[in-house]
């Protein structure tokens, strides 16, 4: 289970050739390197290795390739090796012990059988001292090896699995925002809805009234039925697939649309926003465009408020690129108030609106200082 994440190197891209080339490696030293006179290193006689202690070392390099998958076991048969060659009093396997404890400390699912193994390979490394007759300091340095390297391999695992908490925890939180900006957005188009209902139910009403007496005016009254019936129509299509629970809210009024983009600019001028709005729209919009393109900027522009600060000058710029309505609101805040890098519940909100219509949107800081959020939304608020 290899958690080695934003790594690249060859033990991240192939662990198993990676620990099979470190077997390889620490069996060199184990087999040729022993220890001389006055703690010096020197070979030893290959040919002079008895073929039961050889066989030992290739079957503990061979364990040692699943390190990884299976790091206690690893561990008993490494330490269980260097138990079986002390009474050679000359061969052992503590280079590998060493490494097999650093991978039961990273890789184990918990403490407490690395500590039991941890614990038997200090036993082995004291009986070892005791039958060469080793200086204690020699011994308890090892131990504190021992220890050191399950323990760095133990806390980078919880290092990673906090990380690994964290991104799980970020994602269900997205989620759940996402999941709420659903909400309120079929929230508002059942609103939209419900408002051209309430229409035709009145406009129906009237021509019903004046039918007898006044067919020219019963006429225009179910024409007016039928365009509010279209449009009805029109929102529930794009309605249909965006989960609305039960709410509290039952308001029939109509929402907001860029016509109430003054009105808004007025209250955040108000709060201290300096705001410039430049409106180069000439196609009609369907009503679930305004609402979103309004909510949109409703949210670019509190963002701005909350980050920049009163006094911050911003622009709103509304035009048209082929089928796509563009929003585009640029602020000039210093760079002190940069906004953080990590998307928060506004933004998360702003894309999936976009998205919901087929659209897109990008955030960023502006080189010159400032930061820009641009949507794009299909004029028609149907995905191409």
């Amino acid at each position: 289970m290899e958690r080695t994440r934003g790594l690249h190197g060859p033990f991240a891209r192939w662990p198993r050739a990676a620990d099979a080339v470190l077997a390889a490696v620490l069996l060199v030293p184990t087999v040729w390197v022993t220890d001389g006179p006055r703690d010096t290193i020197v070979t030893r006689d290959v040919t002079g290795i008895p073929v039961p202690v050889f066989a030992v070392f290739v079957l503990t390099g061979l364990a040692f390739t699943q390190r990884r998958r299976h790091p206690i076991a690893v561990l008993g048969v490494v330490v269980a090796s260097w138990a079986v060659l002390l009474p050679t009093g000359e061969y052992d396997t503590g280079l590998f012990t060493i490494f097999a404890l650093y991978s039961a400390g990273r890789y184990a699912a918990t403490a407490r059988a690395g500590q039991v193994g941890l614990a038997a390979a200090i036993t082995v490394l004291t009986a070892e001292g005791l039958i060469r007759s080793s200086p204690w300091g020699d011994t308890v340095t090892g131990v504190v090896i021992m220890f050191l390297v399950w323990y760095v391999g133990r806390r980078l695992l919880l290092r990673a699995e906090r990380a690994a908490q964290r991104l799980r925890q970020q994602a269900a939180e997205a989620r759940r925002i996402v999941t709420e900006e659903r909400t309120h957005i079929a929230r508002e188009l059942h609103d939209v809805v419900a408002h051209q209902v309430s229409m035709m139910t009145v406009q129906a009403g009237a021509a019903q009234a004046v039918v007898a007496a006044d067919p020219e005016r019963a006429r225009e009254a179910m024409a007016a039925v039928e365009r509010a019936g279209r449009q009805a129509l029109d929102e529930l299509r794009h309605l249909l697939g965006v989960l609305r629970p039960e709410t509290d809210r039952g308001g029939l009024g109509p929402q907001p649309g860029l016509a109430d983009l003054p009105r808004l600019v007025t209250q955040l001028t108000a709060a201290g926003l300096d705001v410039e709005v430049t409106d180069r729209l000439r196609t009609p919009l369907p009503t679930r465009v305004q609402l979103s393109a309004y909510r949109i900027v409703q949210e670019a522009l509190t963002n701005v408020l909350k980050h920049g600060g009163p006094g911050t000058r911003t622009e709103v710029h509304l035009r048209e690129e082929g089928a796509d309505l563009v929003i585009e609101v640029l602020d000039h805040a210093p760079p002190a108030s940069t906004r953080p890098r990590t998307p928060g519940h506004g933004i998360i909100g702003m894309r999936e609106r976009a998205t919901l219509l087929g659209g897109s949107l990008s955030t960023g800081p502006r080189p010159e200082g400032g930061f820009r959020v641009t949507a794009r939304l299909p004029l028609t608020g149907e995905a191409s």
